[in-house]
């Protein structure tokens, strides 16, 4: 699924990161990138949910139940959600 071109651009950060002498520095950007990918990672289930992906399907990525992907993401979506929100992603059908 992954394109082996982001795949080896994000296996050169990692690398660049192992290279910082400093372990605090070197902690500290793990850190601060961490929290970039998780946020990455929110608006990447809130979207795929808008394009119609299940719940199912995206715990699956996670070796997660539909449940557990539920408990871990759903908050996220929920706050994503305004009340003027015409489209109900919850209530899409989850095969």
């Amino acid at each position: 699924m992954a394109d082996s071109g982001v795949t080896k651009r994000f296996d050169r950060v990692l690398r660049a990161l192992e290279d910082i002498h400093d372990p605090i520095a070197r902690l500290d950007e793990i850190r601060r990138r961490r929290e970039e990918l998780e946020h990455l990672e929110a608006r990447t289930v809130i979207a795929a949910r808008r394009n119609g992906a299940t719940w199912r399907s995206i715990g699956a990525l996670y070796g997660l139940s539909k449940q557990g992907a539920q408990q871990r993401f759903r908050p996220l979506v929920d706050a994503d959600r305004t009340p003027s929100d015409a489209t109900d992603v919850d209530e899409a059908p989850d095969g």
